[in-house]
């Protein structure tokens, strides 16, 4: 096997396919591969191998709303991994996030942080769940195909059919909210990393261009249906 990236069809075939449990280690595989190295804060910390985080981003798949490209080989050549938010009730106690990997608690420390600073059913009261964009990754050697906006129309459908009318994801990475912002997403909140601060030092300091995490959102008209 050539140690060169292979190369691709652009008029590549693949299909939009729900994740299933059984799909885990695939998923996993192709997170190891083509996001956890990318993503900002990881590399920053020098994250390297870590349990806590391949548990946290594949435990939203049991809420059945996560979705994969799928090439002509049977591949998974993209996923967007989706849980579902649902408004708190008043006598809810907000529990702190907790690990073992210290490098890892730090990023759980702060979205705690960016969760007690804002809370995204303030800013919309009539609705009781909210689907949350959790981790979109798209296999370099695929990229420039379109999977990302079918993978995120396709969970427009599910919202759809779920009575669903909010999707909010957080981007920790500069590249990943302006994917977001390309397919209509707007921000609703930021926090620049210099400001985010533990007894007085900066805990984060990702290579430029990523300088905040930012909460970014998009309303889905329920009515329309391209089913």
């Amino acid at each position: 096997m050539s140690s060169s990236s292979p190369k691709i069809d652009k008029d590549c075939p693949y299909t939009i396919e729900l994740v299933q449990p059984e799909d885990t280690e695939a998923v996993l595989a192709m997170l190891k591969t083509f996001f956890f190295k990318d993503e900002p804060l990881n590399t920053y910390l020098d994250l390297g191998e870590c349990k806590e985080l391949e548990e946290y981003s594949v435990k939203p798949i049991k809420d059945n709303c996560s979705y994969k490209a799928v090439n002509n080989k049977g591949e998974i050549i993209g996923v967007y991994i989706n849980g579902l938010m649902k408004r708190p009730s008043p006598t809810d106690t907000v529990e702190k996030s907790t690990c073992l990997h210290p490098k890892f608690q730090k990023i759980l420390n702060l979205m705690d942080h960016i969760e007690e600073n804002f809370n995204i059913f303030d800013l919309y009261p009539n609705e009781d769940v909210i689907l949350d964009g959790k981790i979109l990754s798209v296999d370099s050697n695929y990229r420039g195909l379109g999977i990302a906006g079918r993978l995120t129309e396709r969970a427009y459908e599910y919202m759809r059919l779920n009575n669903i009318s909010v999707y909010h994801v957080m981007c920790s990475s500069h590249y990943s909210a302006r994917v977001m912002e390309k397919l209509g997403f707007h921000e609703v909140y930021k926090l620049n990393y210099a400001d985010y601060k533990v007894d007085g030092v900066t805990v984060f300091q990702p290579a430029l261009p990523h300088v905040a995490a930012r909460i970014l959102v998009k309303e889905v008209d329920k009515s329309k249906s391209t089913l």
